[in-house]
C-alpha cells in the first residue's frame, strides 16, 4: 500500500513556467500524484501541449501569464481559484537567464529585466497565494505549500550572472520571511536550488564541450540533471509528508555543491 501522505488526490497545485523544464517535471510528478494541475506560462504553444499532456492524467489548464506583470498575476491567480475552487500548492518557477560579457558591462536595462521575471514574478506570484491561503485559513480551512524555484547560483559566485543569481538568493531570504510568518495559518514555505540541469535554458551551453569537459567531472554522478529529477521534491513539498517542513533550502544538483 502507497505511503498515503504522498497522495495529492484533491489538492490543487499552480506551477509557473510549468509548460516546459524543471516546472513541466515538477507538474508531471504533481500530476502524477493525483493533484490538480493549472499551468501558467507565456509560449502559447508549449500551454497547449503540456495542458493536453497533463490532461490525460490529471484535471489541468493552462493559462497565458507573464509574471513579470504584476496585474497579469492578480488576475492569474484570482481566475486559478475561481475555476479550481482552491490552490495548495504554489511553486514559483518562471524564470529567465540573461548575463553580460562582464559584471562592469552589466546593463540597468538587463539587469531590471532579469528581476523582473526573477524576483518581481516570484514575489508577486507568493504574496497572491499567501493572500488566498490566509483567506483559507482564517474560515477554518488552514495549509499550504509555496515554493520558490532558486538556484545553486545563490550559493555559488556565479560570474557575468549576477542579476540572475541576486535574484536567485534574494528569493531564499524571501522564502524564510514566509516561512516564519505564514506558519500560523499553516503554510509552509520552502526554495529548491538545482544545480546544472538540461533544459532549453541551460542546454546549450552544458552542450558545450568547455562543460563537458570542465564542469561534468565535478558532478558526482556525472550526468546534468533532467525534469524528472523535479517530480519527486514538488510530490514531498506539496503533501502531506512535508507537513512539519517549512523555510528550507533543498539543493538538487547530483552532489555539485559538495564536492
Amino acid at each position: 500500500m502507497a505511503f498515503k501522505p504522498f497522495d495529492l488526490t484533491g489538492k490543487v497545485a499552480v506551477v509557473t513556467g510549468g509548460n516546459g523544464g524543471i516546472g513541466l517535471g515538477m507538474a508531471e510528478g504533481l500530476a502524477a500524484a493525483g493533484a490538480s494541475v493549472a499551468i501558467w506560462g507565456r509560449n502559447a504553444d508549449k500551454n497547449h501541449a503540456a495542458e493536453t499532456a497533463l490532461s490525460a492524467v490529471t484535471t489541468c489548464k493552462a493559462y497565458a501569464v507573464d509574471v513579470a506583470d504584476e496585474a497579469a498575476v492578480i488576475a492569474a491567480m484570482a481566475q486559478t481559484v475561481a475555476d479550481f475552487g482552491r490552490v495548495d500548492t504554489v511553486i514559483a518557477n518562471a524564470g529567465i537567464g540573461g548575463g553580460a560579457r562582464s559584471f562592469a558591462e552589466f546593463s540597468t536595462e538587463q539587469w531590471r529585466r532579469v528581476l523582473a521575471v526573477d524576483l518581481d514574478g516570484v514575489f508577486w506570484t507568493l504574496r497572491e497565494a499567501c493572500k488566498h491561503m490566509e483567506a483559507r485559513a482564517r474560515a477554518g480551512d488552514p495549509g499550504g505549500s509555496l515554493v520558490a524555484i532558486s538556484s545553486t547560483s545563490a550559493i555559488h559566485g556565479a560570474p557575468r550572472n549576477q542579476a540572475y543569481a541576486a535574484a536567485k538568493g534574494a528569493l531564499t531570504a524571501m522564502i524564510r520571511g514566509i516561512a516564519v510568518e505564514y506558519a500560523r495559518y499553516g503554510v509552509r514555505a520552502n526554495a529548491v536550488l538545482p544545480g546544472w540541469v538540461h533544459t532549453d535554458l541551460a542546454g546549450p551551453a552544458l552542450d558545450s564541450k568547455g562543460f563537458q569537459e570542465k564542469v561534468l567531472p565535478r558532478v558526482p554522478m556525472r550526468r546534468w540533471g533532467a525534469k524528472e529529477d523535479f517530480g519527486g521534491i514538488a510530490v514531498y513539498l506539496a503533501s502531506d509528508a512535508s507537513a512539519f517542513h517549512t523555510g528550507d533550502m533543498l539543493v538538487l544538483d547530483g552532489g555539485y555543491t559538495i564536492f
